[in-house]
């Protein structure tokens, strides 16, 4: 019989859904975790074992026929790199020494000297004019004795190359006319045997050419040329002069040198010869090795560069370190001397490090800024033409493989450059700074036309990874058990590790993406994840709200709308999108949660209350008192509403307002204890005012609440279109204040009222400044503004059952009335307003330490002329260095919208006078109107002339055209008094009208006034009067 025992057990549905839900998240872990935490294998570059045996025959043919000195951080021995190179091609003892003997029997290459003579300095002057026409000899002079001697014996002979050296073997410079410090730059080959008995020689000559001695007297300069022709006289014609020698054993020579050598003389009588800067590098030719014979020297010289840099990497992984992309100094030695045998360029060196390390680091993290040196090198030495096709291709194919696997480890910088280590955020830089130079590069452009611009594929790959996060982030927080509660937490969770991603993104990752390539990753990530959020939390709270919702439910609502509303809080703000987020409008999702909320609100404060009462007894005051108080304040007992209020900080202002007077309403009376019915707190708001025993809890809770509202009403008042008239404009606003302080009079008692109403004034004088400050340029914004200020003074006021004028008439409202009187104001009218103030400090100004003007000055009606006679100036500064001036008076009607027709008139200079006397007239042809409006003026510009520069301001003086006698049609006098105006500056601490139209950009008339206002100021700061003038 069988039993339940004898057959398999079988595991219950839901159990096995868990288990394999939980075996895929697995799974998918394991297929996205990235490449750098698996176990990495040394770089293979695939050589056969043929070609590594080529590769070991020319490394050691390198070693064996090594010249030169070695530099000073490079390996000596011998021995030492031929047992590195033994390890680095994993070669057996006996197969290293068969190897080795058939290298040493290989035909020994040609040993050359490459010689460049750059340019020298300071040579001597040969010829009548006191230069010389220098050329050199060059050459090596081989078998010269005991190793270690000294060429000292054949230093002081003149013609060392011409007489030691085969003329064959010696090579020779172009002739440089007329320099003492010429420059050749030019390039010879210089075979030799032995390079211990061999020495390079370099005589410097100035070519004499046959003249005659009328020729060499028209070069005469001084008395040494005409020593020169004497002696010129006595030598063979055409015969040089010797201008100094370098000689250099090879032995004692570096495989490459770049040096300035100072040219010996042949004699004590010029010691000092100068300078010839020379550069030297041995090189071979005709190796014998079966890979120079067949392969392209890059070609070799980049297969040794991979080989040494996998056995570096694998000597690394086996000493459990990690590679830091230095070779060791034995590779860094053979290297360069197989580059400089091989004659092989800058640029290709560069090159192959380049290909090498960048296919290196595609396996194997190690610092980033190891590619950058070859980057540089190759940018600034870049010449297409040198490159055979296979090259240009095997670059075109770096750049683009080194690119993409850069893109995918941007992709992936979360878990690629974790913050938990703590270089990642150099390493990403590193690796940012690398891409960037390299698209940078001329090489890059020319080979990988087509690719796109980099901050576009790094846009692209970091909007891709960010997408791809947040799967693997949902993964990971799927339940195992799929319920409505179960899949709430695990939203929950999810929405919160994504405010983590996004701290993180905002505060480090943001930075260094931002100083690369100007790319705003927390702006991207935020648009990016919050799409993905909203669907998934929309689709939630739809399952969730479709039945009545459980307490448990609606608390996990609720800590997910908190979330959400944090998630909000770090996207940029309404002014700075371009378009509408996915999360602008979430709280709607969660309305058919807010009953439940509510509930567990009141309910909480109820049990609160209970216990309080059971506390203390309280005791009624009488029935029309509103307040009452108890030893124990009931007040802390709804400290949980105004928390959760707070918490929930509803955006809908209207709906917001309800909410919370819902929470501060007591519902379900029956609920409430029997001995606090018999205190006579029958009614919802009667029993939350008796509960708060002090007046200010009611307004701290609803104002915020309303300051929303006001805020959002004012904002809108601003963007209203300008064709809708101001009146029309603050209705929504008027109508939103109706509404809620008719409710919160009604519900409120007076004390309670008037601290609501006082904080509300305050805030919505605070968001009319802010308005004012960002609207301070249009005028239209301005005007509407200051209306509903007018009309909120009224409504506040409310036919004295409001505020009080002194509570509403504050310093802040006194200013924000004036400033926006200002900013409604047109240009021209604001134009007009400065010259009345400046009317007015003319009247005001008795002093005259800056001097004054005399004029008379009259209307006449029947002409409709205006007659100034412009008499003299006294006491004026003196602006020159001289002590003195060169005064004139400028004479022009302002403002000039008014009179445009009227061109500026001047006096005569007066030269050096500081009280001249100018006695001129002048006529402006103007109606009666213009001079009669407010801000006419005669404006009277006292300037000092400068021939040179701008000329400099003695001072200004304002004279009103409304006092100008014949202006109101009466018949002129017949003597027409003299007016004395003392002149003034324009004020130093900045005028507020000129700073208003100075903001009004597009005025143009606007502009171009304040320009000259601000230049009078200018030059008024430069010549303030000296203390006790």
């Amino acid at each position: 019989m069988a039993t339940l025992l004898s057959q398999p057990q079988r595991r219950p549905p839901l159990l096995r859904q868990a288990f394999k839900i939980r075996r895929r998240r697995v799974r998918d872990l394991q297929d996205t975790l990235p490449q750098k935490a698996q176990e990495i294998e040394p770089p293979s570059h695939h050589f056969s074992p043929e070609e590594r045996a080529l590769l070991y025959e020319e490394a050691l043919y390198t070693v064996l026929h090594r010249l030169g000195k070695p530099e000073p951080n490079h390996v000596t021995e011998a021995s030492e790199l031929l047992q590195y190179l033994q390890e680095a091609f994993h070669m057996e003892p006996e197969e290293h020494q068969q190897v080795l003997q058939q290298v040493q029997e290989l035909e020994r290459p040609i040993f050359c000297l490459k010689a460049t003579v750059k340019q020298a300095k300071g040579i001597l002057g040969k010829d009548v004019s006191g230069f010389s026409d220098p050329y050199c000899l060059l050459g090596i002079e081989q078998g010269m004795g005991v190793p270690g001697g000294s060429p000292g014996s054949r230093r002081r002979q003149k013609a060392v190359v011409k007489h030691t050296i085969p003329e064959e073997q010696t090579h020779r410079t172009q002739v440089i006319a007329q320099t003492l410090n010429p420059v050749w730059d030019e390039t010879f080959i210089l075979e030799f045997e032995d390079v211990n008995n061999s020495s390079f020689h370099l005589d410097m000559w100035d070519l004499d050419t046959v003249e005659s001695v009328r020729q060499k007297l028209g070069e005469l300069t001084d008395l040494h040329g005409l020593r020169r022709i004497f002696k010129d006289a006595r030598k063979d014609k055409g015969q040089d002069d010797f201008l100094g020698n370098v000689v250099l054993r090879l032995q004692e020579l570096r495989c490459r040198e770049d040096q300035w050598y100072p040219l010996e003389p042949c004699t004590e009588t010029y010691p000092d010869r100068g300078q010839c800067h020379l550069q030297f590098q041995f090189i071979h030719k005709r190796r014998a090795t079966v890979a120079s014979r067949s392969q392209p020297s890059y070609t070799v010289h980049l297969h040794l560069l991979q080989q040494l840099v996998s056995h570096e990497v694998t000597q690394h992984q086996a000493g459990s370190t990690s590679w830091d992309g230095s070779l060791s100094p034995q590779a860094d030695t053979i290297l360069f001397l197989h580059a400089t045998q091989k004659d092989l360029s800058d640029f290709h060196q560069s090159m192959a490090q380049w290909l090498a390390y960048s296919r290196v680091y595609q396996s194997l993290e190690f610092p980033s800024s190891c590619l950058l040196h070859p980057i540089i090198s190759m940018e600034y030495q870049w010449i297409q033409g040198r490159l055979k096709a296979e090259q240009l291709e095997e670059l075109a194919t770096s750049f683009s493989s080194l690119l993409a696997y850069g893109l995918s480890l941007i992709r992936r910088f979360r878990s690629v450059f974790p913050l938990s280590v703590p270089d990642s955020p150099a390493r990403l830089q590193s690796l940012l700074r690398v891409l960037v130079q390299m698209c940078k590069m001329k090489a890059f452009r020319e080979l990988c036309p087509d690719s796109a611009p980099l901050s576009h594929l790094v846009t692209e790959a970091l909007r891709t990874g960010t997408v791809e996060w947040f799967h693997l982030k949902q993964q990971q927080h799927q339940p195992m058990v799929q319920g409505m509660l179960e899949v709430g937490k695990a939203l929950l969770s999810l929405v919160q590790d994504i405010i983590g991603d996004l701290h993180q993104c905002q505060h480090t990752w943001n930075k260094i993406f931002h100083n690369a390539l100007k790319i705003n990753l927390f702006s991207m990530a935020f648009l990016e994840l919050q799409w993905l959020v909203a669907k998934r939390v929309q689709d939630h709270t739809a399952a969730a709200v479709s039945s009545p919702v459980s307490p448990e439910m609606g608390e996990s609502l609720f800590q997910l709308y908190i979330s959400l509303k944090e998630l909000c809080q770090l996207g940029p703000g309404p002014s700075e999108r371009d378009g509408v987020l996915a999360l602008d409008s979430f709280h709607h999702w969660f309305q058919p949660a807010i009953p439940s909320w509510l509930q567990k609100t009141y309910s909480v404060a109820l049990a609160r209350v209970q216990r309080a009462v059971q506390m203390d007894k309280l005791v009624p005051l009488g029935e029309l008192t509103k307040h009452s108080t108890s030893a124990v304040d009931l007040s802390t007992c709804f400290a949980q509403i105004s928390h959760t209020a707070r918490q929930l900080d509803w955006p809908d202002p209207e709906e917001a307002f309800m909410i919370t007077v819902k929470f501060v309403e007591v519902q379900g009376l029956p609920c409430v204890p029997p001995h606090l019915s018999r205190l006579g707190l029958m009614s919802s708001p009667h029993l939350f005012l008796n509960l708060n025993s002090g007046p200010a809890l009611p307004a701290t809770i609803l104002h915020p609440q309303l300051e929303v509202g006001i805020a959002k009403h004012i904002q809108n008042l601003v963007r209203v279109k300008d064709s809708v008239l101001p009146e029309d404009a603050i209705l929504p606003l008027m109508k939103f204040l109706e509404v809620e302080l008719c409710y919160m009079n009604t519900n409120l008692v007076q004390e309670n009222f008037s601290s609501l109403l006082t904080l509300l004034w305050t805030h919505t004088l605070t968001v009319l400044v802010d308005a004012a400050t960002s609207q301070r340029s249009c005028p239209l914004a301005s005007s509407r503004l200051k209306i509903a200020l007018q009309n909120l003074e009224i409504c506040f006021y409310a036919e004295g059952c409001g505020l009080p004028p002194e509570a509403l008439h504050t310093a802040t409202f006194q200013a924000l009335l004036r400033d926006l009187e200002l900013q409604a104001t047109s240009s021209r009218e604001l134009i007009q307003k400065y010259f009345c103030s400046r009317i007015q400090q003319q009247a005001e100004t008795t002093s005259e330490e800056l001097g004054a003007v005399t004029v008379k000055a009259s209307y006449s009606a029947s002409e409709q002329k205006l007659h100034v006679e412009l008499l003299s100036a006294s006491s004026l500064l003196p602006l020159d260095s001289n002590g003195s001036s060169d005064p004139f008076v400028q004479l022009t009607l302002e403002p000039r919208h008014e009179f445009p027709e009227l061109a500026p008139r001047e006096t005569q200079k007066h030269k050096k006078d500081l009280h001249p006397l100018f006695d001129e007239t002048f006529e402006f042809l103007v109606p009666a109107e213009s001079c009669q409006k407010d801000g006419a003026c005669l404006l009277l510009t006292v300037l000092d002339h400068d021939t040179l520069g701008a000329d400099d301001l003695e001072g200004e003086a304002f004279l009103p055209l409304c006092s100008v006698p014949g202006l109101t049609g009466t018949e002129e006098a017949a003597e027409v008094p003299q007016t004395r105006l003392p002149l003034t500056y324009p004020p130093p601490n900045g005028d507020p009208i000129l700073q208003l139209l100075e903001s009004r950009k597009g005025d143009r008339e606007a502009q171009g006034f304040v320009k000259l206002r601000r230049q009078r100021a200018k030059q008024a700061s430069q010549h303030a009067p000296r203390p006790g003038r």
